[in-house]
């Protein structure tokens, strides 16, 4: 096969439920509204938080400043940016931006002789969003955690069933749930299951274009054509 044949193509980890096909425009009807994020980039970035200099740096290339406190989150027009532990943080935002974003912190760096990493891992991760008056009930079903405790602009590593999540609350309308694409079918079903007792719908994704994720997806997702950079 010539290499101008080979056309890599972009898929979410779901594809084969065809969410686009079964949303419906969201209502407030008491049910539980759900969908498939997809295609965002991830990146996890590692540094010394005794440093200003990794502060300073991060926050001048990606224009949000690492959080320093358990369950912070900073977010903002390039994304969120959520605290992981004293020295490491996720990072949520458009592909290509990444593209763009991490060798410039690479750079950063090593010229000020930093003992610092970014690295992309969005082949590994994907996100279920999760809405309606009742989606942090059916969170509580799931783990330990009290959902109800986690304020807008705060996100916790947690486990929801056996699976290993992220929960992002960017908002007051509704969750992220961000989990490995190896997990996704097992925690889409999970979040189904334990909000069948509500009523679930799989809503339309909102195209909100000051939305700090929602913003961030590519338009058409299902099926972007991989480029060079990304």
């Amino acid at each position: 096969m010539s290499e101008s044949a080979f056309k890599p193509v972009l898929e979410s980890p779901l594809r084969h439920l065809d969410l686009p096909e079964a949303a419906e425009a969201r209502r407030a009807d008491g049910r539980v509204w759900g969908n498939e994020a997809p295609n965002l980039g991830y990146a996890l970035l590692r540094g010394d938080g005794a440093e200003a200099g990794f502060f300073e740096l991060t926050a001048r290339i990606i224009g949000l400043e690492p959080p320093r406190r358990p369950k912070a989150l900073s977010q903002g027009e390039g994304g969120a940016l959520l605290w992981l532990s004293p020295d490491e943080w996720l990072l949520i935002s458009r592909r290509q931006r990444l593209a763009a974003w991490l060798p410039a912190l690479e750079r950063g760096f090593a010229e000020q002789r930093l003992f610092a990493q970014a690295l992309d891992v969005s082949g590994g991760f994907t996100a279920v969003y999760l809405c309606g008056e009742p989606h942090l009930a059916v969170l509580r079903h799931l783990g330990g955690y009290d959902f109800e405790a986690l304020r807008p602009g705060q996100g916790v590593g947690t486990l929801l069933g056996k699976a290993a999540v992220q929960v992002l609350r960017l908002d007051g309308d509704g969750v992220f749930v961000v989990c490995r694409r190896s997990f996704a079918d097992y925690v889409w079903l999970l979040l189904r299951r334990a909000a069948r007792p509500y009523g679930f719908a799989v809503c339309e994704l909102p195209e909100d274009a000051g939305h700090p994720l929602w913003a961030q997806l590519a338009r058409p997702a299902p099926a972007a054509v991989l480029s060079e950079s990304s």
